[in-house]
């Protein structure tokens, strides 16, 4: 039968990597002393469709059960982890996780993720302590061809904080600012009749580039205190990351959230073979209000699909194969276990010797049986 759209079978080089990924994430947070958490594959939907989370139900595989309570399969990691470790002593502070998450809205409904969450910690150990582990996993990858980018929420929040829009007009503008499209942006804003918001937010949507961003911004907004606290903000995590040895740093001044629960800084990390995005994240405190819970929040996840994808392949061994006959199978499987070659392959007939380094066979000979070298 045929599958449903977003569904893909796969085989190969691609799971190898991708156990392998997972592996090597596994090792990196375990020496960084971060703890291991999974959450069920099925939650309520409730769960990440509230007024906190903010997530479409929509975009969720989603089905009634018999309490006629709405379930989904997991649609996002740091929402379901904050529902599990909310009553957590505030001590327990990194956490780290690996797994599927289904989503309608994206190219392939089912994803795989591995990430990191930082709570109750101070504000910017968490934000460098998830950048600085990011760096560490993808030198472990042998990934080195990749720019990192950094954003903040609070910039187009405090630009149109002044300013009154419906929540309808508020969504299209983020979601036309998220696309940078220019066009779109002025009308909204327009037909808001909030003229001279256009012009901020125009300019901001160029906002991208190298640190010398932040240089003219902090002329251009020497007068607001909020945006200069920001500026500083993205400036020392750049300069944590070319102490790090990180050297392709970008910021995006006119990025905004595209999660509801961000609410401070934001990072991406991009591929520069092709540009896919490896690894995303931010500050999401408010994401714990829901659960009368003050406190700072941050995180990233990795695209392991993506990353599966431009990891160089393992280096396979030489394959051996033992050629034997239903008869002389447990011979055979005696001799596999004996041998100290990583891959021993038994078979009852030869049909490609080319796939292997070197082929034996169980042999009779007086009476007893023995494995000789084809």
């Amino acid at each position: 039968m045929f599958l449903p759209e977003g569904s893909q079978d796969e085989t190969g080089v691609q799971i190898s990597n991708r156990l392998r990924a997972y592996e090597i994430f596994r090792q990196v947070t375990y020496n960084k002393s971060f703890r291991q958490i999974s959450t069920p594959v099925v939650e309520y939907a409730q769960t990440f469709t509230n007024d906190v989370a903010g997530m479409d139900l929509l975009s969720m595989l989603k089905w009634f059960n018999g309490e006629g309570e709405i379930e989904v399969l997991r649609p996002d990691w740091t929402t379901a982890i904050a529902r599990a470790i909310a009553g957590q002593h505030p001590s327990k502070q990194k956490w780290s996780y690996q797994g599927s998450v289904f989503r309608f809205d994206q190219e392939n409904t089912e994803s795989r993720q591995a990430g990191i969450e930082i709570v109750h910690a101070d504000r910017f150990f968490g934000e460098a302590e998830s950048l600085l582990t990011a760096i560490a996993y993808l030198q472990q990858l042998e990934i080195d061809q990749y720019v990192i980018e950094l954003g903040h929420t609070g910039i187009f929040e405090a630009l149109v904080a002044p300013f009154a829009f419906t929540e309808l007009e508020e969504e299209q503008l983020l979601q036309a600012m998220h696309d940078k499209r220019t066009d779109l942006v002025e009308a909204i804003v327009l037909k808001a009749g909030n003229a001279e918001l256009a012009e901020s937010l125009l300019a901001l949507i160029d906002a991208y580039g190298s640190r010398d961003i932040i240089k003219q911004y902090r002329q251009k907004w020497s007068d607001r205190e909020d945006l200069i606290e920001v500026l500083t903000n993205i400036e020392k995590l750049i300069d944590l990351l070319e102490a790090s040895g990180v050297s392709e740093v970008i910021v995006d001044l006119g990025r905004v959230k595209n999660l509801p629960y961000y609410d401070g800084i934001m990072f991406r990390g991009f591929l520069t073979n092709d540009g896919s995005t490896c690894f995303s994240g931010g500050r999401y405190d408010r994401l714990y209000k829901q659960f009368d819970i003050t406190t700072s929040a941050v995180g990233l996840a990795f695209d392991v699909d993506v990353l599966a994808k431009h990891m160089k392949p393992e280096q396979e061994p030489d394959k051996i194969c033992i050629l034997a006959s239903p008869e002389t199978h447990a011979i055979a499987e005696k001799h596999r276990i004996a041998m100290d070659e990583p891959v021993v392959d038994i078979q009852y007939e030869l049909k490609d010797q080319s796939v292997y380094h070197t082929v034996y066979e169980v042999v009779e000979e007086d009476g007893q049986y023995k494995v000789v070298e084809k």
